[in-house]
């Protein structure tokens, strides 16, 4: 693709990912990359800039991740964030100490230099979010220090010339004041990027991009009618047209009433080529007795990937896998130097031997609200695009234990309550994800004059912008109460319903 480029070169940070959004957001196309990737492969990517993210480790520290200092003189302009300043400040010769006095969280910033092209436009003082304990005691030859906070003498430092800027404090988080500001100046005023990346031009050149990869050969799409894998499907569809095949899974985990729905929109709303298997009883026998997540979700995976084998077979020879694999998937499952989370069946539940030649991923390097702005551009109807996320392990994943048919169908109903309360408050463009949990655990209840010993039922309502970090959303007690009393008087099998108040971190949005 012939976009400007900024890469990301992650070192283990907690917010390596929302720098990535907030460059976009400045739009400009960047990708994460381990800092393990050589220098030449990165100058052959022909990058108008180079971030250095935080992350946890101390620089002097042997088993730390480090970089080559050929990087400071590549002329390549380079932005040194958190660990990344002091790796920086490291590689040059400069001095980097244990702070007598961490700082995290916010601290008061003083620019010390009116003429930085980073701090163009900022104020003399404001507030900035720090997460350290090392500090730079003193910077490299020819850099300048630019920034201070009362605790910590070298915030920012810059040598001009050489295009390398540094700060000690973390520009991409909100409670930052002027970080947007900070990270535009570099993006256009020391990088030279113009700004203009938009969901048209990736469109159109990842169009161009599955055209050269596909050529004339067969594609079938895993699709599973979710927002996802419906925007890649149509992305593929735009490119190679009937060379694509779309098959709809209904593995009996699904929403209620989706099969259908999934159905009626892509094969007739989108027309697309599509073929549905029903395979409801082979999902659910193969998770019969299964109760730990992970296992739950290879399973799953695993068995997707079956089904499209002997499916395919029966359509002949199939070159090309097509899946909706979004960057929060990938970042999820693990890379070198981020913890595996929990596996998405997309990239962690693959079987090791598939019978296709390669597994096309196009919305990998997209964050959720990028891949609905592009549904958006491709032209599929508003309805799919703001349709509700759900996991490709589908209500496997909202249901707390063992899977039985009668569990699906309690939560089946619940769900759908929920989703139509949301609905019918006029809440669901303001909530980015709300769905039902049906947990193990049963208590007492009581209905009429009886006693019950029954299910509950536990609501899941979040807002976020990336779905890397979500707070709960703060759903009227009214639509709350309406919800629960529906869901105890309609769904047998449930006497009780709470409503889940944690944020993410230190939870996921979904519980398994």
């Amino acid at each position: 693709m012939n976009h400007e480029l900024i890469v990301i070169l992650d070192f283990g940070g907690q917010y390596c990912n929302l720098i990535a959004r907030r460059v976009r957001e400045c739009g400009v196309y960047c990708e994460v990359k381990s800092y393990k990737t050589p220098l030449d492969e990165l100058k052959a990517m022909n990058p108008k800039g180079i971030i250095l993210t935080g992350g946890p480790n101390s620089v002097y520290d042997e088993t730390s991740p480090s970089y080559s200092a050929d990087l400071m003189e590549s002329g390549i302009p380079v932005l040194g964030i958190c660990y990344g300043a002091q790796l920086m400040a490291h590689l040059l010769g400069g001095k980097v100490e244990t702070a007598l006095t961490s700082e995290f969280g916010g601290a008061q910033l003083t620019v010390l230099s009116q003429d930085s092209l980073l701090f163009d436009g900022a104020k003399e003082t404001s507030q900035c979010w720090m997460s350290h304990t090392d500090y730079i005691a003193q910077a490299p030859k020819g850099m300048t220090v630019t920034a201070q906070t009362p605790v910590c003498p070298c915030a920012a430092m810059e040598d001009r010339d050489r295009r390398l800027y540094a700060v000690q404090f973390h520009p991409e988080v909100a409670h930052c004041e002027d970080g947007m500001l900070i990270l535009d100046n570099f993006l256009k005023k020391v990088c030279g990027c113009s700004g203009d990346w938009e969901m048209s031009g990736y469109a159109k050149d990842m169009i161009k991009a599955l055209r050269e990869k596909i050529g004339d050969k067969k594609v079938l799409c895993a699709l599973s009618g979710g927002v996802d894998s419906t925007v890649a499907a149509a992305l593929v569809h735009r490119a190679v047209g009937d060379q694509l095949t779309c098959m709809f899974v209904d593995h009996g985990l699904l929403r209620k009433d989706e099969g259908d729905s999934v159905e009626r929109i892509c094969s007739k709303q989108l027309n697309m080529k599509m073929i549905r298997i029903n395979a409801q009883d082979r999902f659910l026998s193969r998770l019969k007795g299964v109760s730990a997540p992970e296992e739950k979700r290879k399973i799953i995976g695993e068995e997707f990937i079956r089904v499209f084998e002997e499916e395919g077979r029966k359509l002949g020879k199939m070159n090309f896998l097509v899946q909706g694999t979004i960057y929060p998937d990938v970042i999820e499952s693990g890379t070198d130097t981020s913890a595996v989370i929990k596996s998405h069946h997309n990239v962690g539940g693959l079987p090791d031997v598939i019978d296709f030649d390669d597994i096309v991923e196009p919305l990998r390097l997209l964050f959720k609200d990028e891949v609905r702005k592009l549904g958006i551009e491709l032209g599929i109807p508003e309805e799919l695009v703001w349709r509700q996320p759900f996991p490709g392990p589908g209500l496997a994943v909202r249901i707390i234990g063992e899977i039985t048919p009668d569990k699906v169908a309690l939560l089946q109903d619940a769900d759908a309550i929920f989703r139509e309360e949301i609905k019918n408050a006029g809440l669901e463009r303001e909530i980015n994800q709300y769905f039902a949990v049906l947990t193990d655990m049963r208590s007492v209840g009581v209905m009429g004059d009886g006693r019950t010993y029954d299910y509950t039922v536990a609501l899941r309502g979040v807002t976020t912008s990336d779905f890397m970090t979500a707070d709960f959303a703060r759903i009227p007690y009214d639509v709350l109460a309406k919800a629960s009393s529906r869901i105890v008087n309609e769904v047998k099998g449930v006497n009780r319903v709470c409503y889940d108040i944690t944020a993410k971190p230190p939870a996921t949005i979904e519980w398994e």
